[in-house]
């Protein structure tokens, strides 16, 4: 097999790894999830995505774009637009997809939010693949022994460090909606199964996708901030002193932030 292959294998391989750990905090977690507990972890899946929407998404693309010659905010406001209207039409088809007009409820709320929220991690999670996998596949072009594998390794670590706590913002609010343990952690793993995916089949074409990184980055960051203004925040925030939801969307923002700053 190609080494380029098989680098791209162990660095999204560690990634895709520590999404299934993250997730696997849903089976910490008692049966019945107090109300309280509920609006703390919509909250915290909240947090975690709007830090990992700029600093793993929206700056990466404009740094990159930058780095490439072009304006940096123009493919990081184009994607960021189209990932928005994407969500947006999604959100308008999920009541066609979703049985009869008159099934319509708790849940079909429930069922809802679900497909936002793991739609949203999912394209998050495919350029984060990307970059790994052109990251490994750039180092071994120049040789193993280079600082480019360094850089790879670093920005694999730095990307499994922070699947960690996304892999419980998938899982966690999953096991709130009414999923039981088990179907709401291989949805969590899942979801970070995509990087693997994407990660290894970018490696084998590198150097053909380079240019639209920026764009891909920014419209998974668009497509994670419609899910936490639409979705995540408002639920949080349902509980009457809307206390444990904001303290839910703080932790989850800070933990984010310092991970992708100190990682990055």
């Amino acid at each position: 097999m190609n080494q380029t292959i098989l680098w791209a294998m162990a660095g999204t391989g560690f990634t895709f790894f520590m999404t299934i750990l993250g997730a696997s905090v849903v089976f910490f977690f008692a049966k019945d999830i107090s109300i309280y507990m509920q609006r703390i972890f919509l909250g915290f899946a909240a947090g975690v995505m709007v830090a990992a929407a700029v600093w793993s998404l929206l700056l990466p693309a404009i740094e990159q774009a930058e780095h490439a010659g072009q304006i940096g905010w123009i493919p990081a406001a184009g994607g960021f637009l189209m990932g928005s209207i994407f969500l947006l039409l999604v959100d308008r088809l999920l009541p066609r997809v979703y049985k009869k007009e008159s099934e319509k409820g708790e849940q079909y709320s429930s069922f809802h939010r679900t497909v936002l929220l793991v739609l949203a991690v999912i394209l998050h999670n495919i350029p984060e693949g990307m970059a790994v996998g052109l990251a490994f596949a750039v180092a071994v072009q120049g040789g193993t022994d280079g600082s480019a594998l360094a850089e790879a390794y670093a920005l694999a670590l730095g990307i499994g460090i922070q699947n960690f706590p996304e892999g419980a913002a998938v899982s966690l609010p999953l096991r709130r909606e009414g999923m039981n343990r088990l179907k709401a952690f291989l949805v969590g793993s899942a979801s970070g199964l995509v990087e693997f995916v994407f990660g290894v089949s970018i490696a084998a074409i590198a150097g053909k996708v380079t240019a639209f990184m920026p764009w891909l980055l920014s419209f998974a960051s668009g497509c994670m901030i419609y899910v936490v203004v639409k979705e995540l925040i408002p639920e949080a925030q349902q509980d009457e002193k809307k206390i444990s939801g904001t303290l839910g969307i703080l932790l989850g923002f800070l933990i984010m932030m310092i991970l992708d700053v100190a990682l990055g």
